[in-house]
């Protein structure tokens, strides 16, 4: 469950913050000027978020190693010729133009 409390409240009351939210199961938002600004959360949250962050972390770098993989294995089958990028994109915009042109009738 989240509450919400203004920054000086907390200021204030922190002790009793810290102990709703360790032994409570509470989240605590913090806010100034009513936007919500921090949160205050148990060290199970905490670990929770840490473990979470640490397993996207290691997707990321499997998916990065097999990006690479698949890069590395395209190259090798087209003999290191890098694909020309700027040229590609401008055919495809010629392409793309001259379509428009011929729905529209102006070809």
């Amino acid at each position: 469950m989240n509450n919400y409390f203004s920054i000086g409240q907390v200021k204030r009351d922190i002790s009793r913050l810290v102990n709703r939210v360790a032994f409570g199961e509470e989240r605590i938002i913090l806010t100034s000027r009513g936007l919500p600004k921090a949160a205050l959360v148990s060290m199970d949250d905490y670990k929770k978020l840490q473990q979470s962050n640490m397993a996207s972390l290691a997707d990321w770098e499997e998916w990065k190693e097999r990006a690479e993989s698949l890069v590395a294995g395209i190259a090798k089958r087209r003999g290191k010729n890098a694909i020309d990028f700027a040229a590609f994109w401008e055919a495809n915009r010629v392409d793309l133009e001259d379509r428009h042109a011929w729905i529209a009738g102006s070809d």
